[in-house]
């Protein structure tokens, strides 16, 4: 990546980051997420996370499948967030990686609409 005009933050092992990965289009990333895409160590990512996306990660990057689907067997979300917790312990730099915008839920948008 070209030098940026600014610093972006470092990864440190043991963390765990939370980033959008926006409505799909690679190009639509933010630059923390790709900052976070190239220094995480495992990628825990959701079903609507693009393959485009997903190459951007280091060749050494894990990914873990931890997507959800209506009608379909899913981990449910403590059993994700317990995985995290776990990656994180072992000194691994984690990021969960959701489609769309990590902090706007379906269940917040039931909410709105009521």
């Amino acid at each position: 990546m070209q030098s940026l005009p600014f610093d972006l933050p470092k990864f440190e092992p043991g963390w765990v980051w939370l980033a959008g990965a926006g409505p799909g289009d690679v190009g639509l990333l933010t630059l923390h997420a790709l900052n976070a895409l190239r220094q995480a160590d495992v990628v825990v990512y959701d079903a609507l996370v693009g393959k485009g996306i997903l190459e951007l990660v280091s060749t050494d990057c894990e990914l873990e499948y931890a997507g959800k689907r209506g009608g379909k067997p899913s981990a449910k979300q403590k059993d994700i967030s317990l995985r995290l917790v776990e990656l994180a312990e072992q000194g691994k730099r984690v990021l969960r990686l959701k489609g769309g915008d990590p902090l706007f839920s379906a269940e917040g948008v039931k909410k709105l609409c009521v």
